[in-house]
């Protein structure tokens, strides 16, 4: 039997602590099984291969689409390669039917993410839901029921042993009273604040607070400084730029742990972060498809969570990859998420996997990831002082304001920024938001000398890897 989901009353009731309690052990459960398997229990791939069977069999029973792709399955007797891959493009296009509560409607779940009031908020009352930038062409809206949502505070916690917090972390815990920020984007209904705020909402008495990566540098570095966070989450780049800023004495605040996700940190990059900040980077490798795939280790291996997700490089004939050779794509498939199952989902991103047991010990799948590497763009005001932009904040002004998924924001000088877009409908239109938007976004950076113009052609795509960087850089700038 799968946990129960559980709803949170409206406020008021006075039912809220005891939900609140209800929500604490479930989390508590799972890290339970999880600590269990990790030492001593079943083989995380025979639990994987049970986990996989039942979904499997939900997914034929009550998703019309799945019903359809597996018809030509045998019962049981299945293996992971008999399952055809799915891409985002054709389940979008069959929302309704791959979802497996009939209750469930695109036309009603894009209604409740127009309302950007209610993020973090449960659509009908019981599912998680959130979208996807779609950079790669096509947009994706995922649900999440409450087991998997259970599932995923409780691989993030598992990860909290006895080496994570030192005492000196500790005593910065206590000094910040266990405070949490995060800086992500903000104004939508995207994975990283839509989980924050269900987080915030479950467990009130933990102070957490979000900050928009949108704010220029100064404000997000007053803020910080105001609030002291005991633990800061953000995207690789933004850690980064809020390390400089550290260094440099005018970011003054001493975090517990922070947390990366969202692009590639490099070895090099999280040392730079580690050094500044004094204190450990957890690293997690997620999606909006599944939050929480894999989490890196000290030698640099991504490690899969491999009882909740199964990851597969292969080719682009759909064949595995052997180990040490970079996979044209990778498969995931979501064990936890029953709603809206995610079964060797193409996810577009391009990994190596290690063939023998990591120098850590970690006896689960290590794998590199390629891709999320877009560039932060480094221009100049007219007073020649460099203002630095993070990828994800560029690119969320286009989406937002233009709701075009597919484009390129490159920079051609310190001072020019050039757009290119792989729009179909009516590109004077997009361009005329998006460029609107950027030159706005643009000013309140301090920017305002940047030209904005509309380049010739479809965005570039890396010549190597064939994919596309929505953020860029043309030409060495000084």
């Amino acid at each position: 039997m799968r946990k129960s989901t559980t709803s949170r009353p409206p406020a008021g009731t006075g039912l809220e602590p005891l939900v609140s309690a209800l929500e604490f052990w479930r989390r508590a459960g799972n890290i339970a099984e999880i600590w269990w398997s990790r030492h001593g229990g079943a083989p995380a791939g025979n639990i994987a291969a049970h986990r996989l069977q039942r979904l499997v069999g939900h997914a034929r029973e009550h998703s019309p689409f799945y019903r359809r792709l597996y018809a030509g399955l045998p019962g049981e007797a299945f293996t992971l390669a008999d399952l055809p891959p799915v891409a985002k493009a054709p389940l979008m296009a069959q929302f309704d039917g791959w979802c497996t509560d009939p209750r469930v409607r695109l036309v009603d779940v894009e209604r409740f993410l127009a309302d950007r009031g209610r993020i973090g908020e449960k659509f009908l009352d019981r599912y998680h839901v959130w979208k996807s930038s779609g950079t790669s062409g096509t947009p994706g809206i995922f649900l999440q029921d409450g087991h998997a949502m259970a599932v995923y505070d409780a691989l993030v916690a598992s990860r909290f042993d006895a080496n994570a917090i030192d005492a000196v972390g500790a005593a910065r815990i206590a000094a910040a009273a266990g405070r949490g920020a995060l800086v992500v984007a903000t104004g939508d209904h995207f994975a990283s604040i839509s989980s924050w705020e269900n987080l915030r909402r479950a467990f009130p008495s933990v102070v957490r607070r979000s900050f928009s990566v949108l704010d220029p540098l100064p404000t997000l570095i007053r803020e910080l400084n105001a609030f002291k966070p005991a633990y800061l989450g953000s995207y690789p780049s933004v850690l980064l730029l809020l390390a400089a800023e550290q260094a440099a004495g005018r970011l003054k605040i001493e975090p517990a742990l922070l947390w990366s996700g969202g692009e590639s940190l490099g070895t090099g990059a999280r040392r730079a972060v580690e050094a500044a900040f004094q204190c450990r980077v957890m690293v997690e490798y997620g999606s909006s498809e599944c939050l929480s795939i894999a989490y890196e280790c000290r030698e640099g291996w991504l490690h899969v969570n491999s009882e909740w997700v199964i990851v597969e490089g292969v080719d682009a004939r759909g064949e595995p990859t052997p180990p040490g050779e970079l996979s044209h794509t990778v498969l995931v498939t979501n064990l936890a998420n029953w709603v809206q199952p995610i079964i060797r989902y193409d996810l577009g991103d391009r990994m190596v996997a290690l063939g023998t047991l990591c120098a850590c010990g970690n006896p689960r799948p290590a794998i590199r990831i390629e891709g999320r590497t877009d560039a932060v763009l480094a221009l100049k005001t007219r007073a020649r002082k460099t203002v630095h932009l993070t990828p994800l904040a560029l690119t969320t002004v286009v989406e937002e304001a233009a709701g075009e998924h597919r484009f390129q924001i490159a920079k051609a000088a310190n001072d020019h920024l050039v757009v290119r877009f792989d729009a179909h409908g009516d590109r004077a239109a997009i361009w005329r938001k998006a460029h609107d938007a950027l030159r706005d976004f643009l000013r309140t950076q301090s920017l305002a000398n940047v030209r904005v113009t509309l380049g010739r052609g479809p965005p570039r795509l890396d010549p190597r890897s064939g994919k596309l960087h929505a953020v860029t850089v043309e030409t060495r700038c000084e």
